[in-house]
């Protein structure tokens, strides 16, 4: 079962709100995780080989394909065309289904179609595998591993071949012929076939119905739509979490061991998230996430974290899986992420701006939820003049990283406006005190004379691109003369073919960067868009429109972003698809049509780059 995975822009993204997968151009579904995202995934080959599990559907005679989703939805359907005619392959997950399943309907579209269909079932991440038999009506199979069992319903007729369910068939146009494939518990029934048709006709119509509340009707609705699409299908719907990406393990680096699991929860996405819900009129997952927010940093507020699980979990302990060799070799492959421990300061600026923020919405607040911000703000108090590990989670050790220090700053301005816009009580001379405090420390400790620019750290010379968001957070207006340099020194240092790197990942003499990793690692897509946002915000309009395009260019034919771009190999690298940077793309496509409306004379906000003051 030789098997690579294909590049990551050639996968799409299924996904019923519980869990998703990933389909590639060639029909093969490579991960799918049951029955959550952050569930042992039964398809593995994404990260490993053909044996570690996936399942695919095409045509057995050579072929090329197109594909698209279907009414502004995750309903993807791939097209193959071939010398004797043409089929769509339509794959979706049920939404509101009784229980976990991908539907794959083959549907002949022109002339006859030879079709073969081949499923590796491997539970565990891809190493367990599973005691097959056919179910009594002869129209599919049951796969068994310890707890989990997933039940195959199909009128092709299967066979087993060399540890894999194997059947081929034929279409012509106009037939139509299901597969569905459900998850379920191996001590209960397998789960019963279903109404194919009438789930797809629900599905396609929570799609439609979802994406058309979308309120952007600037000029880049389609590519707005498909980001908040993206998200939604990245959202659990149970709790309201959203996770940081669909995968595990996607390299920064190809080949390389920058190699994380990002089926968790962010803290640091928080804000920026709320309001591109809320910009977008997706009032209702707005308040899902907040709650979520509130529930997940509930508690002492010396254990806050930077990442929880779907529901809040907070025990996400990081192993590698020995069995499996990498995508396309790169290796670890890791579970669970041990940065969940690490203490960065900016994510209490995160949670209190992502509160106020709600607050300013009038979403509906838990009655806990200004004792709750002053928890964590007293707390604040007591350690922001500590290093920490900053907001790119290095393992290299702690500094006195400036943009956790002027997160920290921001936390105690939000809460202030909070005091002084809602009457609500707190000790505010003295956050008053200490807002100014962490404020002349960064523009002391932070600002480099010999460089007229701000750093990465205290007494450092370096950069970081999360100096763009200082202007964005009000520490600094846009025009501000050390602003202006700094970002000038961005664009003259981290740039690589005209995107963003986080920083520079120059080794030391012991081969480490700064983050106590090797290699190198591509341009961060949301560290672009934020670029793209400062350029809005000093009225670089023309030099904002450009970078914008440039980084739609980087979509795949689907519209997906994955986490970074590779400018030296021109590929998506990193987990996908990524949240932060389609939240990114949304806020950037918002600026710029705001402020284009505001150049025209009419009434419109300021750009949302500033919303969150």
């Amino acid at each position: 079962m030789a098997y690579t995975p294909l590049a990551i822009e050639d996968y799409g993204l299924i996904g019923d709100c519980s869990s998703c997968a990933l389909v590639g151009r060639n029909g093969s579904i490579d991960w799918l995780c049951w029955p959550r995202f952050d569930s042992a995934a039964c398809f593995a080959a994404l990260v490993g080989t053909g044996e570690n599990g996936r399942w695919l559907i095409a045509p057995s005679i050579e072929w090329t394909s197109t594909r698209s989703y279907r009414d502004g939805g995750l309903v993807l359907e791939t097209v193959f065309e071939t010398a004797t005619g043409s089929v769509a392959l339509i794959d979706f997950m049920p939404v509101n289904n009784p229980v976990p399943s991908v539907v794959r309907i083959v549907e002949g579209r022109r002339g006859r179609v030879d079709m073969r269909t081949e499923g590796v079932i491997r539970f565990d991440y891809g190493n367990s595998i599973p005691w097959v038999t056919r179910l009594p009506d002869e129209a599919g199979i049951v796969a068994i591993a310890g707890p989990s069992l997933a039940v195959l319903h199909t009128v092709v007729r299967l066979e087993g071949r060399q540890m894999a369910t194997v059947g081929e068939f034929s279409v012509v146009q106009g037939e139509r012929v299901a597969f569905t494939l459900s998850y379920g518990a191996s001590h209960l029934p397998a789960p019963e076939a279903f109404d194919v048709e009438a789930a797809l006709e629900r599905t396609d119509r929570f799609w439609t119905e979802w994406s058309s509340r979308c309120a952007y009707d600037g000029p880049h609705r389609d590519v707005v739509v498909r980001s908040m699409v993206t998200l939604k299908g990245l959202t659990f719907a149970a709790t309201g979490g959203i996770v940081a990406a669909a995968t595990t393990s996607l390299p920064e680096q190809l080949g390389g061991a920058r190699n994380w699991d990002y089926r968790f929860c962010w803290l640091r996405d928080a804000t920026l998230t709320l309001l591109a819900m809320m910009s977008c009129g997706y009032y209702d997952e707005a308040l899902l996430w907040r709650d979520w927010l509130h529930r997940s940093v509930a508690g002492s507020p010396d254990q806050i974290q930077i990442m929880y699980g779907l529901a809040g979990e907070r025990g996400l302990q990081e192993w590698e899986v020995p069995w499996l060799i990498g995508y396309q070799g790169a290796v670890p492959v890791r579970v669970g992420n041990e940065a969940a421990g690490q203490l960065q300061l900016d994510v209490y600026g995160e949670v209190i701006a992502a509160l106020h923020l709600a607050r300013n919405e009038n979403l509906r607040e838990p009655a806990y939820g200004w004792s709750l911000q002053v928890a964590l703000l007293e707390h604040l108090e007591t350690i922001w003049r500590e290093p920490d590990e900053g907001m790119w989670e290095v393992r290299g050790g702690r500094q006195q990283f400036t943009v956790s220090k002027v997160f920290a700053w921001m936390a105690f301005d939000r809460t202030l406006k909070d005091c002084e816009t809602y009457g609500l009580e707190g000790p505010t001379l003295r956050w008053r005190g200490v807002r100014d405090e962490i404020h002349a420390t960064v523009c002391s400790n932070g600002y480099s004379e010999a460089r007229g620019c701000f750093t990465q750290a205290f007494g450092s010379e370096a950069l970081d691109a999360g100096l763009l968001l200082i202007p964005v957070s009000g520490f600094l207006p846009p025009e501000d003369p050390r602003i202006v340099r700094t970002v000038q020194a961005v664009e003259r240092e981290l740039l690589e073919d005209g995107f963003v790197l986080r920083y520079r990942t120059d080794p030391d003499e012991d081969g480490h960067s700064i983050d106590g990793m090797t290699g190198r690692e591509g341009a961060f897509l949301a560290c672009t868009f934020w670029l793209v946002d400062t350029y809005v915000l000093q009225g670089r309009f023309d030099d904002a429109r450009t970078l914008f395009e440039r980084l739609l260019s980087l979509t795949n034919d689907l519209g997906l972003l994955s986490e970074e771009y590779d400018p030296q190999a021109k590929r998506l690298v990193g987990n996908f698809p990524q949240a932060f940077s389609h939240v990114g793309l949304v806020h950037s496509a918002l600026n710029l049509h705001q402020r284009a409306v505001a150049m025209r004379g009419e009434a419109e906000p300021e750009p949302q780059a500033e919303a969150a003051e």
